[in-house]
């Protein structure tokens, strides 16, 4: 059967506290999220791998604390002196190599001057390498932490389900399974082969059957290599 021609389609992920799918994995910083504002401090370090649903957290309680969200690539100073006394703050990845360690310390400092509410996110907890400022790294050290840890099976295949659901995709379970048990145990991973898969059923004008998921599962795994 001749492929159709496809358009690219924004799929914009569902970051609600009623579509968060709570599993060991992610459940100690999903209660602190839900305390909240009942936190021992008023900062929080949500850290985890990629796709471990640390964004989903911060957007979840960014909607209750009615906080802004910035990446903080792109914190500036100036941002940092805008913020208003007693207001929530979200800032997203701290830990990649262009975001400013000092700017970041400001951020902190100020925080802790005025009495805001921050939630940081990282792909790491701090330690020997990161953060290399001293001073930041005193800082972190100074609020919580909450480690998010890779999704178990269970999680990886309600996160499969919920992913297709979100695309209006119907795919067997028995698929689902075939595919859990062949992939990357992560939430990032499942989101890339949930999008290819969309891609290549439309594509072909097929369901996504077992079939359609090994090659999908073997070019993935191709283009990694």
């Amino acid at each position: 059967m001749p492929r159709q021609l496809t358009f690219p389609l924004e799929h914009s992920a569902k970051l609600t506290a009623d579509d968060f799918l709570p599993a060991p994995a992610n459940a100690t910083a999903h209660a602190i999220i839900e305390a909240w504002p009942e936190w021992p401090a008023r900062g929080l370090l949500l850290s985890g791998p990629a796709g471990s649903g640390k964004s989903h957290l911060a957007a979840i309680w960014a909607d209750r604390a009615e906080a802004e969200a910035v990446e903080a690539e792109a914190l500036t100073d100036d941002k940092v002196a805008a913020l208003e006394e007693g207001a929530a703050v979200v800032v997203e990845n701290i830990d990649l190599p262009a975001v400013s360690e000092t700017t970041l310390f400001h951020l902190m400092n100020t925080v802790r001057e005025q009495g805001n509410w921050l939630l940081l996110t990282a792909s790491q907890s701090p330690g020997p390498l990161w953060p290399q400022l001293p001073d930041l790294a005193s800082r972190l050290r100074q609020i919580p932490l909450a480690e998010l840890q890779p999704p178990d099976d269970g999680l990886v295949r309600a996160v499969l389900i919920k992913l297709f659901d979100d695309r209006q995709l119907a795919v067997d379970a028995e698929v689902i399974d075939y595919i859990a048990r062949r992939m990357v145990r992560s939430l990032g991973a499942a989101r890339e082969i949930v999008a290819a898969l969309d891609e290549e059923a439309l594509a072909l004008g097929r369901r996504v059957t077992r079939p359609v998921a090994s090659a999908v599962l073997a070019r993935l795994t191709s283009e990694v290599d």
